[in-house]
């Protein structure tokens, strides 16, 4: 997907995260072990969830936002789709999907960051700051409920 607008940049996002889920979700059936499919169980629920959130943005943002273009911007494709289940899940251990995970969640929120330094519109602006926000407490509930996971 070519990312031309914010609301190109929101959708891919959305994709991203519902895709995610998906290969998280196939690769917990796959796993020898049970911690750690359980864990790719619990990511996958938990990138649904984002991938709702998000949605909810496309439906509620300001559509003067909605429709910049970002050609100046720099955004073509910054994390590739497949990129997100490139990485054999079902063959890392407990730290390593840990690692991952958080890897392409920190893309993600510096890709953000990256846009919010030259948003040239206010909406724009709001807009990508929430969903920066957005991502950084939902990795940091996502810390949170695996480091209970890690302490069992």
């Amino acid at each position: 997907m070519e990312i031309k607008t914010f609301a190109d940049l929101i959708e891919w996002t959305r994709q991203l995260h519902a895709h995610l889920a998906h290969c998280l979700h196939e690769s917990a059936k796959e796993h020898c072990s049970e911690r750690a499919s359980a864990l790719l169980d619990y990511i996958s629920r938990h990138e649904t969830l984002l991938e709702q959130a998000v949605a909810e943005y496309e439906k509620q943002a300001d559509p003067k936002a909605m429709h910049t273009r970002l050609y100046d911007y720099g955004v073509h494709k910054p994390i590739k789709k497949n990129q997100t289940c490139d990485t054999p899940y079902q063959s890392l251990d407990f730290d390593g999907i840990v690692r991952e995970i958080f890897s392409f969640h920190n893309q993600v929120m510096e890709l953000y960051d990256t846009l919010i330094g030259k948003a040239e519109i206010p909406e724009a602006r709001t807009l990508l700051e929430d969903l920066k926000l957005l991502e950084q407490h939902e990795a940091m509930r996502m810390a949170s409920q695996i480091g209970r996971m890690q302490d069992l």
